[in-house]
């Protein structure tokens, strides 16, 4: 099996053969993950930050927690304001208040986070937000 593309690996970057277990060792090797014990500069994870005193493994954790939460919370706000934002359009537009002011902006909002990556990926966004949309609708019209 050979990863192509990947440092070492034959169409990689230094050329020539690897065996199997050398590309998943690469592999491996390469792959960075997202934990908080990874922060800590010129640390090899879990035993660095277990040398730490409790007070700085709680002040970098929560640290490191904190800045996650306002990443994710930057995300869905965006995704909030695109999805609202729209709804209020259309639904201005149209001037209506049915079901399909939100099944449009759940489409619009899907289509327009997919866009970056292909048409493909935006009629895929636009379908899934549109029926996501349609769900929780019709849910919280229920009698």
């Amino acid at each position: 099996m050979n990863f192509g593309g990947f440092p070492g690996t034959r169409g990689g970057a230094h050329g020539g053969d690897l065996t199997a277990d050398q590309q998943q060792a690469q592999m491996v090797q390469m792959m960075s993950y997202d934990t908080p014990m990874s922060g800590i500069p010129g640390a090899k994870g879990a035993a660095a930050l277990a040398d730490l005193p409790l007070k700085e493994q709680l002040r970098r954790g929560f640290k490191d927690m904190g800045s996650r939460s306002w990443s994710s919370a930057k995300g869905f706000g965006l995704v909030g304001a695109m999805y609202a934002g729209s709804e209020c359009c259309i639904e201005g537009f149209r001037a209506k208040n049915d079901m399909y002011n939100s099944v449009a902006a759940g489409c619009v909002t899907g289509g327009a986070l997919g866009v970056k990556a292909g048409p493909q990926a935006a009629a895929i966004g636009c379908a899934g937000f549109a029926a996501f949309s349609a769900a929780i609708d019709y849910y919280m019209k229920m009698d």
